[in-house]
């Protein structure tokens, strides 16, 4: 990917360098590859460009994805510090979205985003970029992740070498939203590791955080998850849901329950599978898919989400879906008896 140049990186070169109090922005609950491409995109404002950078995301970090912060990069969340966050983006003069296909996403910032003067630009990978709000937009849907994106990105802007630490929060990001290399992988994908090892970044040491440093209660709440929560449907499909009663139960804290929801994909002819997790008014839903059958369809058409073809979210309400988080196996066994025939 040679974005090399494009009016557009042009146009990024010289709002960077007019920009004096630079504020990154994630989606709400933010993931690997938000962090990634957030603390990526800090670190080479702050290390490379010498500016005023801060990252802000809607709610706290979660404990397994910690280790992506480094010291030295200033993150605020909005439900800790929420005065500090306004002010922080009242005083910006360049605001930059990642890994964000539309500002709904950071939820309770976006009245705040929406009202500010900054110039605004986004740096995504989903589909459907929110060029109502972010005139200056870089968006390819045909790529691994927003870290991986945000790298070319970076590579065009040049000739510094990037980082390391930049380089490291990357190469996280990528290997978070590929799921370690299994699912939306290109070929810019491995070019974009390769480099990134090459420059001396430490693969194992991410490996060793992402996927070896889990609580005792994580792997047990799989455990039992798989045992008896697991529900396989005749026609290829599969849920599991965990209730506030079994989350509390296991003391299941943010960002724990990341890759169950592709355990039942494992299955041979398992197709599609779907994790439901509840939360105040609602169940977060994730949606995983083999090659063949959409994810985003079904986030779109029924869970009011989106995403990416196999590898999407959404949310259902109760009681506006559902009366009650009870009744939500029902609902979800016929959408998935009618979606995949």
């Amino acid at each position: 990917m040679d974005f090399k140049g494009s009016q557009d990186i042009q146009t990024l070169k010289e709002w960077l360098s007019g920009a004096n109090r630079i504020t990154i922005l994630s989606h709400t609950h933010p993931d690997g590859d938000a962090l990634g491409s957030s603390v990526g995109m800090g670190l080479y404002l702050r290390e490379v460009l010498g500016k005023d950078a801060v990252c802000l995301v809607p709610d706290p970090v979660a404990d397994n994805l910690q280790f992506i912060l480094p010291e030295g990069l200033p993150l605020m969340d909005f439900k800790t510090c929420p005065d500090a966050c306004r002010e922080r983006i009242a005083g910006s003069d360049l605001i930059l979205l990642l890994d964000g296909n539309n500002l709904s996403r950071t939820e309770a910032l976006e009245p705040l985003v929406s009202a500010s003067n900054a110039r605004k630009v986004l740096i995504d990978h989903h589909i459907g970029p929110d060029r109502e709000h972010f005139p200056l937009v870089f968006s390819t849907p045909e790529i691994s992740s927003a870290s991986e994106l945000l790298y070319w990105v970076l590579k065009a802007l040049g000739p510094q070498p990037l980082p390391l630490g930049c380089l490291q929060a990357l190469l996280t990001g990528m290997t978070t939203d590929t799921n370690n290399f299994a699912n939306s992988v290109y070929p810019s994908t491995f070019r974009m590791a390769s480099e990134i090892i090459a420059a001396g970044a430490d693969r194992d040491a991410v490996i060793g955080q992402l996927y070896n440093n889990y609580r005792e209660n994580r792997v047990r709440l799989f455990g039992v998850m798989q045992a008896h929560g697991l529900k396989l449907l005749p026609n290829g499909t599969a849920y599991m849901i965990l209730t506030r009663e079994i989350l509390t139960r296991f003391d299941i804290r943010e960002g724990e329950t990341e890759g169950l929801v592709n355990v039942p994909l494992t299955i041979g002819g398992v197709r599609l599978s779907l994790l439901l997790k509840e939360d105040q008014g609602h169940f977060r839903v994730s949606i995983r898919s083999k090659k063949g059958t959409s994810a985003r369809l079904l986030a779109q058409e029924h869970f009011h989400g989106g995403g990416h073809e196999n590898a999407s979210g959404g949310k259902l309400y109760f009681p506006a879906d559902v009366p009650t988080p009870g009744d939500a196996a029902a609902l979800v066994e016929a959408i998935l008896m009618q979606y995949c025939r």
